[in-house]
């Protein structure tokens, strides 16, 4: 009988990074290849009720950022006096800090003593600046000024963090991200370029420490409102959102109907859209992906 000197037939298996296999191509996959594949592993499906009541955030906030240029409006045309600026000043500075103190479950007396120490250097600071801010922009035309303005808070809405994620514990923020420092940077140089136009330096010192209340303190208090209770900070985005929408009214009907449509598609119509576009995702995972390594710490 003569012995069969035929090759014996290789089995075909996957290797991660094994190179060629003896009998096969290179490029061979296998009849089971597409056997893991998984569709819509990581697709998160939204509902449209939670979608919206996350874009209360984005509105609250739009909304926040007009009434600081209505402010800005209205102590520009001398609506405003200094001394009510500066009464505006204290409360939201006094109200900031009972909302943390009632809000803020970590907070201890040492950090309070803290922050209240830290706003009273930068109050000292702010007001020995005044009279720098006061001429910094006396070359400039009113026209560039407001053009620049506008654009500076045009990117400031776009880039700021509406999430709160860079915003941890009272003790304990995180660092913020690249485009969360430019979102800031913009805000304060727009309230340096209104301030710069001002007639005198109290009035200068007034607006920017109200500008930087809003845009430093403001977003770290709605955070903390939110963590306590999201009903209780749904209440006060709906507050902030009727105060603003009244007070553009009684200023102008046309910019009324352009805010109260821009609130309804940010609330509304975008969750819509996010939710409905949902059905046409599609991932696709399989063993073509790149390979995952897991550790276990306790073997």
């Amino acid at each position: 009988m003569e012995e069969d000197l035929s090759p014996a037939p290789w089995k075909w298996r996957k290797v991660a990074y094994g190179g060629m296999q003896p009998g096969f191509d290179d490029n061979y996959t296998g009849d089971s290849f597409l056997e893991d594949m998984v569709t819509n592993a990581n697709v998160v499906k939204r509902d449209l009720c939670k979608v919206i009541l996350d874009s209360v955030s984005i509105s609250q906030y739009f909304c926040t950022v007009i009434l600081v240029v209505l402010v800005w409006t209205y102590t520009l045309a001398s609506t405003i006096s200094l001394k009510s600026l500066l009464l505006l000043d204290i409360t939201m500075l006094v109200s900031g800090f009972v909302v943390l103190i009632l809000t803020a479950r970590m907070i201890s007396l040492k950090l309070f003593a803290q922050y209240a120490l830290n706003i009273l250097y930068f109050i000292t600071g702010l007001y020995a600046l005044s009279p720098i801010y006061h001429t910094l922009t006396k070359s400039i035309s009113s026209d560039s000024i407001w053009a620049l303005t506008t654009m500076l808070i045009v990117l400031h809405l776009f880039l700021h963090d509406y999430t709160g994620c860079t915003v941890k514990d009272p003790g304990s923020l995180t660092n913020p991200t690249l485009s969360c420092n430019i979102s800031l940077n913009m805000s304060i140089i727009a309230s340096v370029l209104i301030a710069s136009q001002l007639q005198s330096r109290q009035l200068v010192f007034a607006i920017v420490l109200f500008s930087l209340q809003v845009f430093l303190f403001a977003p770290f208090v709605a955070y903390c409102i939110k963590r306590y209770s999201f009903w209780l900070y749904l209440w006060f985005s709906l507050g902030v959102v009727g105060l603003t929408l009244v007070l553009v009214y009684r200023l102008q009907g046309f910019f009324f109907g352009i805010l109260l449509g821009l609130l309804v598609f940010i609330t509304f119509i975008c969750p819509y859209w996010l939710t409905r576009i949902q059905k046409y995702k599609f991932e696709i995972n399989g063993p073509w992906d790149e390979a995952k390594l897991c550790f276990d710490i306790n073997e």
